[in-house]
């Protein structure tokens, strides 16, 4: 898996302060995509053991509130074998802070009716991520003012909490 960027002290990809990942890959390649650089799976820097060292010290300082994922796309099967190793280090690590993953996917029906059971690395990853904002980027609907989302049709989604009750729970403070 490579990676586009590293953003520390992210303060526009979740709420409070935040280091955020923008892995490379996607196949979504949505009209108006703010990082369209990043559909290229070999664009960027390879994303290695260091990478999540560095990633894992960034978060230390009790100010930095979690992780967030972005592309490129976290979803796609290759890059959720890269990002389990980083998810589960950042748990360990810091159970308190939360994992924020945007993707183009729709949570209900291609992440969990499609790719849930057919790769376990879905399964595992989704165990370790607290909100998702799903749904592709439409620029029609490009809305500047909704937190943490840039068009109308995304959502914010409980990612533990619609897990156990079997369906999507939003956020509603972000809609």
């Amino acid at each position: 898996m490579n990676y586009a960027e590293i953003k520390y002290n992210d303060i526009a990809n979740g709420p409070g302060v935040r280091t955020s990942i923008f892995v490379s890959g996607c196949t979504h390649h949505c009209k108006g995509c703010f990082n369209e650089i990043a559909w290229d799976f070999n664009y960027g820097t390879p994303f290695t053991n260091a990478t999540i060292s560095d990633i894992i010290n960034s978060m230390k300082p009790d100010y930095i509130a979690g992780l967030t994922l972005l592309g490129g796309e976290p979803f796609e099967p290759a890059n959720q074998r890269g990002l389990i190793p980083l998810l589960k280090a950042v748990k360990e690590n810091y159970p308190a802070k939360d994992i924020w993953c945007f993707t183009g996917y729709l949570f209900d029906e291609d992440i969990m009716d499609k790719m849930y059971d057919k790769y376990p690395e879905t399964r595992e990853m989704l165990s370790y991520i607290d909100v998702c904002v799903d749904g592709r980027f439409v620029e029609e609907l490009k809305d500047m003012m909704l937190k943490f989302k840039g068009s109308s049709n995304q959502r914010t989604i409980l990612v533990q909490q619609s897990l156990k009750e079997g369906t999507v729970i939003t956020a509603e403070e972000y809609q």
